[in-house]
């Protein structure tokens, strides 16, 4: 095996999975939860599906991931190809877009918890193959519970931003939900291209760190600290 793509292969190897597993059941379970409530879109074209090649995005699923890999980058985030939702379609519009929005980030939240309760039987594998299973849960635990955070920052489109539009009065909302469009050149500017930019000047902007990663590794504390895996 060659030396120096042989680890990198295994390593690859060991987020693969978790990373389409995560985007996968996140956007399936908002286009499950909007089917419950009167919106059956995501249902017609097919998105409410475990088939991730239904909602992988070039770019967010594949080129992102291993471009942060490959480059040692302290964080390997992607994200997919949104499930499109007809909020007008919904029974309570304001209502239930909240639900729709948080089916996602649940769903993340609630694999990183089945992760963490298979670690316990990863010791009934061989010892080659539990290597190999336990950095894959590992990767999982980290991988949802960090999607999830990301997810719920209070600006559109981002499900943090539906969740809130939903839940604030109309004068608030309102001015919230204009920023839609604009909202991921807002975060790729605020946690990626603003810290790139500081860093000649000497700047430490940890940014990601501070709103991301702090309270992703206070959830996953919890949840090895609640499932007896830690």
């Amino acid at each position: 095996m060659n030396p120096v793509f042989g680890p990198t292969i295994y390593i690859a190897s060991t987020w693969v999975i978790p990373v389409l597993l995560a985007i996968t059941l996140h956007e399936a379970a908002h286009g499950y939860v909007a089917h419950a409530f009167g919106d059956d879109t995501a249902w017609q074209l097919g998105r409410v599906s475990l088939n991730p090649l239904r909602h992988v995005d070039p770019f967010g699923t594949v080129l992102l991931p291993a471009f942060l890999l490959l480059s040692h980058a302290p964080f390997l985030f992607g994200y997919a190809k949104p499930v499109p939702v007809r909020f007008d379609r919904l029974r309570n519009p304001r209502r239930d877009m909240v639900w729709v929005a948080a089916a996602g980030p649940g769903m993340n939240l609630g694999l990183a918890i089945g992760a963490a309760l298979l670690v316990h039987a990863v010791g009934y594998l061989p010892l080659p193959i539990g290597q190999w299973a336990m950095w894959n849960l590992v990767n999982a635990i980290n991988i949802n519970v960090i999607l999830a955070v990301f997810n719920m920052i209070p600006l559109p489109p981002l499900d943090g931003g539906r969740v809130a539009i939903g839940l604030l009065p109309g004068a608030l909302a309102a001015p919230l939900a204009r920023l839609a469009p604009y909202g991921m050149l807002i975060v790729i500017g605020i946690f990626f291209v603003g810290p790139m930019i500081a860093a000649p000047l000497g700047v430490d902007v940890n940014i990601f760190g501070q709103v991301i990663s702090r309270p992703a590794n206070a959830i996953v504390q919890t949840i090895l600290h609640l499932t007896g895996t830690g």
